[in-house]
């Protein structure tokens, strides 16, 4: 079973959505789940768990002391894999972060509250900072629920159909085709031809073409990285595409 934990400062906002569908279902079966209050690492009766700035400035920042307990604490109880913290300062997760971690027996995710977390803390357990985009949220829980729903889907039994990933967005380098489904016409919009065609070959095509043209409207950081590797750096578009 693939095991996370979660620190955070509000463990009853775990499993939160993950309790529903895909994920909720294979709670318990394929992964399970521990919230664990970093308050009750707390050094006071208070459960202080942050202190003012070191130089000052506005806010508080979670204290090195509480945390490392905190942590301690859960790799006591079993707590596994890699130690995430979710922060706006992290690398950004890609979809071959998720997979990478997926594969593995689990993770410990640590959600950062007020200014942000003293960097001792971060060195001293060997926290990896995490990013889901250039945005600030008001915790990193949010962050860890979307985190941990990337990895739950793509473990083994959670998909019904588990090859139905392999073709979506950030799998490979181009964004995934558009979707259709009945009915065939939609306020004057009509499914693309070559769908009902039953021409698997057609279709393949189409979606290709679809993919290819979405990425290079959507994502130019992406058709970038993706004419890069078609064409072997050379600074123009694949052959035939």
């Amino acid at each position: 079973m693939w095991r996370s934990t979660v620190l955070t400062l509000y463990p009853a906002m775990f499993p939160g959505p993950l309790g529903h569908a895909l994920a909720g279902r294979a709670l318990g079966s394929a992964w399970s789940l521990d919230a664990r209050d970093i308050r009750a690492s707390a050094f006071d009766r208070h459960g202080s768990v942050d202190d003012t700035p070191a130089g000052g400035g506005p806010g508080m920042v979670l204290r090195a002391d509480v945390l490392a307990a905190a942590l301690d604490a859960a790799a006591d109880a079993g707590a596994i894999g890699p130690r995430l913290l979710m922060t706006p300062r992290g690398r950004p997760l890609t979809q071959a972060r998720v997979r990478a971690l997926a594969a593995g027996p689990g993770v410990t995710l640590v959600c950062g509250r007020f200014e942000g977390v003293d960097e001792r803390a971060i060195l001293a357990r060997g926290l990896e900072e995490v990013a889901v985009g250039d945005v600030v949220l008001s915790g990193g829980e949010t962050a860890a629920l979307l985190l941990l729903d990337a990895c739950v889907r793509l473990l083994p039994g959670v998909m019904g159909d588990h090859a139905s990933g392999d073709d979506e967005s950030f799998e490979r380098p181009l964004l995934e085709h558009p979707h259709y489904t009945r009915p065939r016409e939609f306020e004057g919009r009509t499914i693309p031809t070559e769908l009902m065609s039953g021409d698997h070959a057609a279709v393949a095509r189409w979606r290709r073409r679809a993919a290819l043209t979405d990425t290079r409207a959507r994502r130019p950081d992406l058709w970038a990285k993706y004419v890069a590797s078609a064409t072997g750096g050379v600074d123009k578009a694949p052959e035939n595409e």
